[in-house]
């Protein structure tokens, strides 16, 4: 193993022979190098396949068991199991019973989610679930795109649910036919001009001036549309009063108060 790896991850389902793996773990022994252990529906052993007909959430279950077993009768104590699969609720059921057995650190993910909108419902659902519940250690988006896009959904779903605050939260309503600004527009750019800001913040972008500030009330700071213009606002009091073509720049410059940034920071 080269210098400088701190972990690697096997599918000993897909190794086979069970000398090997071992050899594997042997080695990793001796370098100090932590392992993620990989069940997957494309990594079951010929064995559980046949006892179950398919790659089912109780076939995942019984290989993600049967090798961490293994590992701990090996004196190896340095890994964390994954248990993945395509179809959400197996993958849930799996994990599940996985956790409701043991406390070996789960890493949690849904594989081969796709592309999209739809590998992002799919992840979101999956591990939203999960990490609700308790369960998950480690967590990876596994999505056909370029890691950045799997990270940002990542911390999306951890601050969604509370468990991680870096950056900006976004609140904006849906469109309706009180709305009188062209909103989606105001809200991609305020979501550009203020990504590189890493201070947690929860700011809200509202279409209208009738539920707004009421509605964002818990909002670090935040606009109330209207025809034209915009009440900025600071924890859900208004502060000033912006043309349309302002309220992007005025929010930009009170959250970069707030942040304790400057503009020089985006370059």
């Amino acid at each position: 193993m080269e210098k400088g790896v701190h972990g690697i991850r096997i599918n000993p389902g897909n190794i086979g022979k069970e000398e090997i793996v071992r050899e594997i773990v042997e080695e990793a022994k001796k370098k100090g190098v932590a392992i993620r252990i990989g069940v997957n529906s494309g990594s079951l052993e010929k064995d559980l396949l046949e006892k179950y007909g398919y790659p089912c959430a109780e076939a995942l279950f019984e290989s993600a068991i049967r090798w961490s077993e293994k590992f701990e009768k090996w004196g190896f104590y340095n890994f964390k199991v994954s248990i993945k699969g395509s179809d959400v609720l197996e993958n849930i059921k799996a994990n599940q019973l996985f956790a409701g057995q043991t406390d070996i650190p789960l890493h949690i993910g849904i594989t081969e989610a796709g592309m999209g909108t739809k590998g992002i419902v799919k992840s979101s659902v999956g591990i939203g679930i999960l990490l609700y519940m308790g369960i998950g250690d480690t967590v990876r988006v596994s999505l056909t795109d370029d890691p950045e896009v799997e990270v940002e959904v990542a911390y999306a779903i951890l601050q969604s649910l509370g468990l991680r605050r870096r950056g900006l939260e976004i609140i904006s309503c849906p469109t309706c036919g009180r709305i009188e600004v062209d909103l989606p527009k105001v809200v991609k750019e305020v979501e550009e001009k203020l990504k590189h800001i890493e201070t947690p913040l929860k700011v809200a972008i509202m279409g209208c001036v009738v539920n707004a500030i009421g509605e964002a009330r818990e909002a670090d700071l935040g606009l109330a549309c209207g025809r034209g213009f915009a009440w900025l606002f600071r924890e859900g009091k208004p502060i000033k009063k912006v043309s349309e073509e302002e309220m992007a720049q005025a929010l930009l410059e009170e959250v970069l108060k707030c942040s304790g940034a400057h503009e020089g920071s985006q370059r």
